[in-house]
């Protein structure tokens, strides 16, 4: 069947970007990439076929404008467009501006994002589909005194969360009936923040549960499948930081229930594409979280362990194409983990940080992936997610795995920016999460792991480092000329006296958005 979709804009930036243009490659569809002036360089521009300024660095006025992604879609005469994640990728209303403008919206359709983004909507619809749900109320609070009523009746503690939000934004726990009120004023006030709708309902706090996802593809003929579980509890505020599949708590019994119970969540709003519905699991018994209509930050991990390959998949889907294996088809092979790769300081609460990318050194070898989407030269700045790639390792088993990701992470040089890499060393090597035992409060409760101090020999590697860096700075590294930014239009990240190649020399002509 030939396929309705020959060029796609790549609505977002960074490693998704560049992870969507290389399917495109792959797939041999056209793709057009949208850039901010503070990402004019960056290696998603680069990789695409074209490339369109959007505006300036601030997200409002580059990657959420919506009339203008519009505009350089019907002017690059784009097929369809790939909102990533993040930015517009869960907005209902660019979904459904792509859809009047004729375009494919690589994703589920613009009715069930609406469906799936308003959480106590959701929850109704989870519960008459049989999905389990955790008790709470299923309409929005009108107030802190029925927020309290209903707290009464499920049970504290409770939780009032954001009915059209996620990421822990319009969220507070709520201990005794004391605390509704300045909870219920604070969750309305930051969801109003967040997502403009200060609406929050009640749902019973669960203490010590895991974050576990199950992954989902759905195409036009109605049939959904899932591709087995991910493991998210290592989050800080709600965000994850490493994620691993399969579960190691998760038995191929469970597996099948939780997976089966994803499955009918995703029939019940006609599902369309990629997306992940996610469960807290409270010992065997499970619970409807949310459901996200997108790619996941996270799906490589899936990727790795059932060999599916989820991006083009959701190219091949939003091109008319059904799915052409079956559940029985699908199996879990080995075991992957996931390390975030930011540029912040775990022992400063995840601090962002700036600079300049000066060195980069990405880690290869059997079982090394690595979903980036920085170069040398680049500025990292705090207009955007501070998410500079995934170090992403897979193994037979979690023992090896856990093994190539911390020689991954030793390999793994970021110079220019302090990051979270020393963060993600330090769980590697705890006993706890080596043997699987954790919950989402692992990282509340263990604020050792995220002030800890380097080993001495990560202190004499630094000095080592530090002394070279200072070395090449002053007198150029062995071989090479000495570094110096250009000013004349070549961009960030070249040489004097390297020689540009033509099309450098011309001005970089396939950036038509000037």
């Amino acid at each position: 069947m030939r396929s309705v979709v020959d060029s796609v804009l790549v609505a977002n930036r960074g490693e998704i970007a560049l992870r969507v243009t290389r399917a495109c490659r792959e797939m041999g569809l056209r793709s057009v990439a949208v850039y901010s002036d503070a990402d004019r360089w960056s290696p998603h521009v680069l990789a695409a076929d074209e490339a369109y300024r959007l505006g300036p660095a601030p997200a409002s006025e580059s990657y959420l404008a919506v009339d203008r992604i519009l505009e350089v879609a019907e002017k690059s005469r784009a097929a369809a467009v790939h909102p990533g994640y993040g930015f517009l990728a869960e907005r209902a209303g660019f979904a459904r501006a792509v859809e009047d403008a004729g375009l494919v919206f690589i994703g589920p359709t613009s009715t069930t994002i609406a469906a799936m983004g308003d959480k106590t909507e959701a929850r109704r619809r989870m519960r008459d589909a049989g999905v389990p749900v955790v008790p709470g109320t299923t309409e929005p609070a009108k107030g802190p005194d029925e927020a309290a009523r209903a707290a009464r009746e499920v049970g504290f503690p409770v939780v009032l969360k954001a009915s059209a939000g996620g990421g822990g934004k319009g969220m507070r726990v709520v201990r005794s009936e004391e605390e509704v009120e300045r909870a219920f004023e604070g969750a309305t006030r930051e969801a109003v923040q967040a997502f403009g709708d200060g609406a929050v309902y009640v749902e019973k706090f669960l203490a010590n549960p895991r974050h576990v996802e199950i992954q989902l593809l759905g195409d036009a003929d109605g049939r959904v499948v899932h591709l087995g579980e991910r493991e998210c509890s290592i989050q800080r505020r709600h965000q994850k930081l490493i994620e691993e599949a399969p579960s190691p708590v998760v038995d191929s019994e469970l597996r099948d229930a939780m997976g089966q119970a994803a499955v009918r969540a995703a029939e019940a709003v006609a599902y369309l594409g990629a997306g992940t519905v996610e469960f807290l699991l409270d010992g065997r018994d499970f619970y409807f979280l949310e459901m996200n209509t997108r790619i996941q930050v996270e799906h490589p991990v899936t990727e790795l362990v059932t060999g599916v390959d989820l991006v083009r998949w959701q190219l091949r889907i939003a091109g008319g194409e059904t799915l052409d294996f079956s559940q029985n088809d699908v199996q879990m092979r080995g075991h992957a983990v996931e390390c975030r790769i930011t540029s912040e300081d775990p022992s400063q609460g995840f601090l962002p940080a700036t600079g300049e990318i000066r060195g980069l050194t990405v880690p290869t070898g059997p079982g090394v992936r690595w979903d980036g989407g920085i170069s040398v030269g680049m500025e990292v700045g705090l207009h955007y997610d501070p998410l500079l790639g995934k170090l992403v390792a897979h193994g037979p088993d979690r023992p090896t795995t856990l093994a190539v990701m911390k020689r991954a992470l030793d390999e793994l040089r970021i110079q220019g920016v302090d990051t979270c890499i020393p963060f993600h060393r330090r769980i590697l090597e705890d006993e706890a999460f080596r043997n699987g035992e954790f919950s989402i409060q692992f990282l509340d409760q263990r604020s050792d792991l995220l002030a800890g101090s380097h080993s001495p020999n990560a202190r004499r590697a630094a000095a080592v480092a530090g002394a070279l860096l200072e070395e090449i700075r002053r007198n150029g590294a062995p071989g090479e000329p000495l570094e110096s930014r250009s000013h004349d239009g070549a961009g960030p990240g070249f040489r004097r006296g390297r020689e540009l190649s033509p099309w450098q020399r011309a001005g970089w002509p396939w950036a038509n958005g000037g």
